[in-house]
């Protein structure tokens, strides 16, 4: 019988197991969760360096290249209000009003990839599990591609489409959760079978409509969006993004110690206080949110929920609080160089970012699986 949460004995702060070596001296035992930490940090601190370097360089980069320099003074003159002569006026506007907005989207869009997908391989405690098995993604893409061809939400201009996705998404979600949820709580399997299952019946209706769609122009927008895209960024976009991927992080942040004991199954976590139902219902709102902000601004972008944990995990452990302050971090660089790669390789013509991803990560993802040392959550 499995103890409830509210019998279930808690775990005091003070009885927590050592972090150090068994026989180690009391000082060595002290400073290794001190010599973790600051690794933590500095790794932290390393890659927002090189996310800072990397916004730089991907603006300048393009059709017309810019040079880091002239780049970080367009960008210093947008922020503090300075002067630009009349003869760099066009170039300014390309990096101010064109590139950096994009480059942001991307930044935004890969860190909240990442912390979804932290937050999605807890839940369903499922080493294969990204943002998108819950069927969040292919129920935007449904919202997207009937908004295109009705014409419905009109009223919102060049904003339709991805009002349409993100009401999709939630739609989506709220069909998941009604099939998943019973009486005997929402276990991961029920979760991630009804979510492949409506997931695949989404794409099928997706699938009908475009077939049934007279209209080609459409069809190919609407099948290009569907493997992710950039873009469509404008600076109109960014805040609402941006505030739910902070909201994600923070939510799960604060939560990291919950996502631990989940991970370790549902009957661990009751005899350690923790409800896995109650937080299970909770995790999926937000992931279903924030992933249908996602979906709405960049369309479907795979592979990045799903290998950016793994790669984290093997460098600073399965902990998920330093998961999560590593994770977004990496899935930002990641992702600015893949719309750099996306919009650079064969210009004029740009490639969807699902097909970059898709190279990239299958590769990273089966080496990882061949590694008989390497476990979900830890090596």
């Amino acid at each position: 019988m499995r103890p409830s949460a509210s019998s279930a004995p808690t775990v005091s702060s003070d009885s927590r197991i050592p972090e150090g070596k068994a026989g180690q001296a009391p000082g060595a035992r002290g400073s290794e969760p001190s010599a973790s930490r600051l690794r933590l940090t500095t790794t932290c601190v390393v890659l927002l360096a090189l996310l800072l370097v990397s916004v730089v360089v991907a603006i300048g980069l393009g059709t017309a290249v810019i040079t880091p320099g002239d780049t970080a003074r367009y960008l210093w003159a947008a922020l503090s209000g300075g002067k630009i002569g009349a003869s760099e006026a066009t170039t300014y506007q390309i990096v101010w009003e064109i590139r950096t907005p994009r480059v942001l989207l991307a930044a935004l869009v890969g860190a909240g990839l990442s912390t979804i997908g932290v937050a999605v391989q807890a839940m369903v405690r499922n080493a294969l599990a990204d943002p998108y098995v819950l069927g969040v993604s292919s129920g935007a893409s449904v919202g997207a591609v009937g908004v295109t061809v009705t014409g419905g939400l009109a009223g919102l201009g060049v904003y339709a489409m991805s009002a349409g996705a993100f009401l999709g998404a939630l739609a989506a979600s709220a069909l998941v959760y009604a099939a998943a949820v019973s009486r005997a709580g929402m276990s991961p399997l029920r979760l991630i079978l009804t979510g492949v299952a409506m997931a695949l019946g989404f794409q099928a209706v997706m699938s009908v409509i475009i077939y049934l769609v007279p209209n080609s122009e459409a069809t190919s927008t609407v099948l290009y969006w569907t493997m992710g895209s950039f873009g469509a960024a404008t600076w109109a976009a960014l805040p609402a993004v941006a505030a739910a991927v902070l909201l994600g992080l923070v939510v799960l942040r604060r939560y990291s110690r919950a996502l631990d004991v989940m991970a370790l199954g549902d009957e661990t976590a009751a005899s350690l206080g923790v409800d896995p139902d109650r937080h299970r219902k909770g995790l999926l709102v937000l992931v279903s949110l924030v992933t249908g902000a996602m979906v709405a601004v960049s369309g479907a972008i795979s592979f990045v929920g799903l290998v950016m944990p793994h790669l984290v995990r093997m460098v600073v452990g399965s902990t998920h609080a330093r998961v999560l302050a590593v994770s977004p971090l990496v899935g930002a660089v990641f992702m600015v160089w893949v719309d750099l790669v996306a919009r650079t390789l064969v210009a004029p013509r740009e490639l969807p970012l699902g097909v970059i991803t898709a190279l990239v990560g299958v590769p990273v993802f089966v080496t990882l699986m061949r590694r008989k040392a390497y476990m979900f959550g830890g090596r």
